[in-house]
């Protein structure tokens, strides 16, 4: 009979190397990021965030490929946490309590993530364009904003439309005044708190 602890073995060693992967991946991207923040675009080369991160500019090559390669992953990695701190809101079972949870909750995670957001939203790193595929990949991060509306369009909150089109305007409305209040013009978030509000009666159905 043939035995299956060598399997198991290799199982182990290959589940340890990917969460070591993982981890030093993840300590990477930290690093660029608070770099990014405290020091702006220049500040962002290999050797310095190897340094910062104890390792050599070779890892990173090997893992990101190149400069671009590494904004590109800051760039994903940002959406996904961002994915990762709305879809943390408790769900509700009233779709429309849970939509006006979802603003707050975005808002806290734009101002939790500055060196990620500067990147996402204002161009941080000067001649950086992701590609088309992050691009979808970092709208689909929001998928959740199109769930739930479609949710309250189903429950006749909201007017019938594309979930979308009604998730898109938020949107806007949302980054406008956080960048507003990211850049000194609001004190605090009374305002973002009025143009999402706005915005989302202004797709809310009319009562029969």
């Amino acid at each position: 009979m043939t035995s299956t602890a060598p399997l198991g073995l290799q199982g182990a060693y290959l589940l340890g190397e990917r969460t070591s992967h993982d981890q030093l991946r993840g300590r990477l991207l930290e690093v660029a990021a608070t770099l990014l923040t405290t020091e702006g675009a220049d500040g962002l080369s290999m050797r310095r965030i190897a340094t910062e991160a104890g390792c050599s500019t070779t890892v990173i090559y090997t893992m990101f490929g190149s400069r671009e390669g590494l904004a590109e992953a800051l760039y994903l990695e940002g959406f996904e946490r961002f994915r990762r701190f709305l879809e943390g809101v408790p769900a509700r079972k009233d779709p429309f309590e849970y939509l006006t949870a979802l603003g707050p909750a975005y808002r806290e995670a734009c101002m939790a993530e500055p060196g990620f957001y500067t990147l996402m939203f204002e161009k941080a790193i000067p001649g950086f364009e992701p590609s088309e595929r992050a691009r979808t990949l970092a709208r689909a991060a929001l998928n959740i904003l199109d769930r739930v509306i479609s949710d309250c369009i189903s429950a006749g909150y909201l007017v019938p439309t594309q979930p979308r089109k009604i998730a898109d305007a938020l949107w806007a409305a949302a980054q406008g005044a956080i960048s507003l209040e990211r850049a000194g013009h609001l004190r605090d978030g009374r305002t973002y708190e009025a143009v999402t509000t706005a915005t989302i009666c202004g797709y809310l159905a009319p009562k029969s």
